[in-house]
C-alpha cells in the first residue's frame, strides 16, 4: 500500500516542494499533498486544513508528514496531527531530496519508508564548490 506524503511547511514553500515534485513524478499528484502555513494564520487553521488533506485520502493508508523547521509552527500543526493518527510519521528538514525520496518508495513499509527519506535528504545537502573557493566562503561564515 502507498504511503501519503503531505507537506506542511511556512508558505510557499509546502506548494513549491510539491511543484517541483510533481515535474519529477507527475503521476504522484494523488498521493502528495501541501499546506503552506501563512505568518497570520492560527494553528487551528493550518491544523484544519492538514486533517482535511488527510480526510480527503479517505483514511486508506499510513502518511508520511515532512515539515521544514523543528519547533516552528508548521512543524507544532504537524505534530498535532501525527499524534491523533498512529499510522503516521513526521520528519523535520524537508527538502527536494528528501521529497523525492519519499515518492519514490512509497510503497515500502513506513518505518523503511522515513529512514530512506532521511538518508535521501542528508545524501542531498552536499558542498559543490572547487576547493580555491571553500576558503572565501568559510571566511564569510
Amino acid at each position: 500500500m502507498n504511503t501519503h506524503i503531505l507537506i506542511i511547511a511556512h508558505a510557499p514553500l509546502a506548494h513549491a516542494l510539491r511543484e517541483c515534485a510533481m515535474h519529477v513524478f507527475p503521476d504522484a499528484g494523488e498521493v502528495v499533498a501541501a499546506i503552506d502555513v501563512l505568518a497570520h494564520d492560527a494553528p487551528e487553521t493550518s491544523l484544519a486544513q492538514a486533517l482535511a488533506a488527510v480526510q480527503a485520502w479517505g483514511g486508506d493508508g499510513p502518511t508520511l508528514v515532512l515539515t521544514d523547521v523543528m519547533g516552528a509552527t508548521p512543524a507544532n500543526v504537524a505534530q498535532k496531527l501525527v499524534q491523533e493518527d498512529h499510522d503516521a510519521r513526521l520528519i523535520a528538514g524537508v527538502n527536494l531530496p528528501m521529497l523525492l525520496r519519499s515518492i519514490s518508495y512509497r510503497q515500502e513499509p513506513l518505518d523503511d519508508l522515513v529512514a530512506r527519506a532521511i538518508t535521501g535528504g542528508s545524501q542531498g545537502v552536499v558542498q559543490m564548490c572547487c576547493p580555491e573557493s571553500s576558503t572565501s566562503l568559510s571566511s564569510r561564515a
